[in-house]
């Protein structure tokens, strides 16, 4: 794979994050009731970049979980040298039950993960609304799925590739797109 171009970078997503935590005060009226769940593995420091910016903003704290779709995917790809799925575990510290739940996530591709996130959250409660927030919408949905807060959306090809880095975990912040 090639890099073909930095579409997002540290400021972009600044900014990006930024507007996605005024419109989820807007069209949530607020925060009351509001939990942010992150998709392992990059779900969760967008949600939490995201919790710190609407608690700048409202001057109030959201809750933010974490949440492991492993045994959700369709494909369980990654198992472990005894053949089993790699579970990494959830950690939602509030009860979801009538929340509005936001699920969060790095990039919004085939609509696959997500699927298997609400799947996962409806095992543990039954929230009042889910949304979905993702930094990056690339298209070429499988599944009739669409991100409520959406950070950029950026057309690709089936033969590119959209790669999120983040300073938790890459040491940088940044979006690209890899030629396959």
């Amino acid at each position: 794979m090639s890099q073909k171009a930095i579409v997002l970078d540290e400021q972009a997503i600044r900014r990006a994050l930024t507007r996605i935590a005024h419109e989820m005060i807007e069209k949530n009226k607020g925060i009351e009731d509001c939990v942010l769940i992150g998709i392992k593995t990059r779900g969760i420091y967008i949600a939490n970049r995201l919790a710190k910016r609407i608690e700048e903003i409202e001057g109030a704290k959201v809750a933010v979980g974490e949440i492991d779709i492993t045994l959700y995917r369709d494909d369980l790809s990654k198992k472990t040298d005894n053949q089993e799925p790699l579970v990494k575990g959830s950690n939602i510290p509030i009860d979801i039950n009538d929340k509005k739940v936001i699920v969060i996530d790095d990039v919004l591709y085939t609509g696959r993960t997500v699927r298997a996130a609400l799947d996962a959250l409806i095992d543990l409660g039954r929230p009042s609304a889910i949304q979905l927030g993702v930094l990056v919408d690339r298209g070429h949905r499988e599944l009739p799925i669409r991100a409520d807060y959406v950070g950029k959306n950026i057309p690709t090809s089936s033969s590119e590739k959209i790669v999120v880095e983040l300073n938790e975990i890459d040491q940088t912040d940044q979006v690209s797109i890899f030629e396959k």
